[in-house]
């Protein structure tokens, strides 16, 4: 059935051609070609180059694209959280799945996915860095206990059920700096909860620190921990703060997909 011209008219007119040059700009972004320049784009695209510096420009502005330092343009966090929450069915490894390499690439330090189970913490995912450093003894896989590394504490600190189970039983020591003092793990977690995330300092495995925070399902409950580990005297000063803060942006950013995915 064709459709009537007057509809056709106002469909024409409510159409906003430079967001669809905007549009067709970032369908040249795939996997095959993360990265493009201003003057490849110019000649994928068949725009002028004033008009795809300027589309480029809005884009970087409204967080789809970002700039690197040579000046080349890739996708920003923003486009993959918003196609990861077009997919019904997504997991939660495949929402996570930008943010590990994102946090690997910026700090060279290996990302985790953690999820909580009965018997301890779940890595279902992990991404090393470029540094030099292999955290040997955390694989996919792998299951932690709760009390100890920033990913598997900081669930604990944001679920009360975990808690009260995993605080009755005796805590195995795995360093010298794990906590197995339950009253002072006590305190240790209502710390961790008020700041909204975890920092681990050779708890776990020596010489090994970690920053992890916690991912909210819609109800409020933590389903999983997305973390970042490496050498300890790499999480220190304002390196730590930037670690940080990214950490938790990117805990935030999968919380709000998994909390729009349709049930």
């Amino acid at each position: 059935m064709g459709v009537p011209a007057e509809a056709e008219g106002q469909s024409n007119r409510e159409v906003v051609g430079a967001v669809l040059k905007a549009c067709s700009l970032l369908e040249h972004f795939g996997t095959d070609r993360p990265f493009w320049t201003l003057n490849e784009l110019t000649a994928a695209s068949g725009m002028n180059k004033t008009t795809v510096h300027r589309l480029m420009a809005t884009l970087i502005h409204a967080g789809w694209v970002n700039r690197n330092d040579d000046g080349g343009y890739r996708i920003a966090m923003r486009a993959f959280e918003v196609g990861s929450a077009a997919l019904v069915r997504l997991d939660i490894r495949s929402a996570a799945q930008p943010y590990m390499v994102d946090l690997a690439n910026t700090f060279g330090d290996t990302a985790y996915l953690m999820v909580p189970s009965e018997q301890g913490a779940v890595c279902i995912d992990k991404l090393e860095g470029r540094n030099p450093l292999v955290v040997a003894g955390i694989s996919i896989g792998s299951v932690m206990p709760y009390h100890a590394a920033a990913g598997p504490t900081v669930m604990l600190a944001h679920s009360e059920e975990i808690r009260r189970r995993w605080l009755a039983d005796v805590l195995p020591s795995f360093t010298d700096r794990t906590i197995t003092d339950t009253a002072r793990l006590a305190t240790h977690l209502e710390e961790i909860r008020a700041a909204g995330y975890s920092i681990s300092n050779a708890d776990y495995l020596a010489g090994v620190a970690a920053v992890a925070a916690p991912i909210f399902d819609r109800a409020g409950a933590v389903v999983a921990s997305i973390s970042i580990g490496g050498r300890v005297e790499a999480f220190d000063g304002e390196a730590l703060d930037e670690k940080v803060d990214r950490v938790r942006s990117a805990a935030a950013s999968i919380s709000r997909i998994v909390q729009s995915i349709p049930r």
